[in-house]
Order: structure tokens, then sequence, then C-alpha cells
């Protein structure tokens, strides 16, 4: 299946990164670790994880307080936010 991602919700992961790693050397990289499983899981099954508006779905990142929000279609995933429990849940609503 083929990923592609939404311009700001590549920045939005590197700069969660980015943030984690000066916090404590590493954590970024296990920030990046659990999105790339979060995107495995999603590819392996799109349907599995709760619709939250029209055909856009969101899966919880296991370890951080995360969300991966993405559409899928037959053959690809996507991925339109990476967005933070505490960010505005209408930010991104302009993203396709």
């Amino acid at each position: 299946m083929r990923v592609s991602w939404h311009p700001e919700a590549e920045s939005e992961m590197i700069e969660a990164a980015r943030f984690y790693d000066r916090r404590v050397a590493g954590l970024g990289s296990d920030f990046l670790d659990a999105i790339d499983t979060a995107v495995v899981e999603i590819t392996a099954d799109p349907e599995r994880f709760e619709v939250v508006e029209n055909e856009i779905r969101r899966h919880r990142v296991k370890q951080f307080p995360y969300c991966v929000y993405y559409r899928s279609a037959a053959d690809s995933v996507r991925i339109l936010v990476v967005r933070h429990h505490s960010r505005h849940p209408d930010y991104w609503k302009h993203r396709r």
C-alpha cells in the first residue's frame, strides 16, 4: 500500500521529534519509531481505526500524546495530521 504525507503532517512529525530530542537524547527517535509503527498498523488494516469525520480516521500513537489522522483509498493511505492531544481539534480541517 502506498503512503503519502500532507506536507504539514510531515512537518508536525519532524518538529515533535526535535522537541522530544531536546528534552531527552534519543526520545525523538523513539517518537519517530512510534509514528512508524502507527503507519504500519494503519496500512495493514486501514478500516480498523475509528472514523472521526466523513472518511477520515484516527489512530492513537502508543506511548506519546499524539494521534495520526488519515484517509484511505483502495491502494493508498494519505496521512493528514500528526496531532498532539492538546492542540485544538479542528486546526487541521483544511487539509486534504
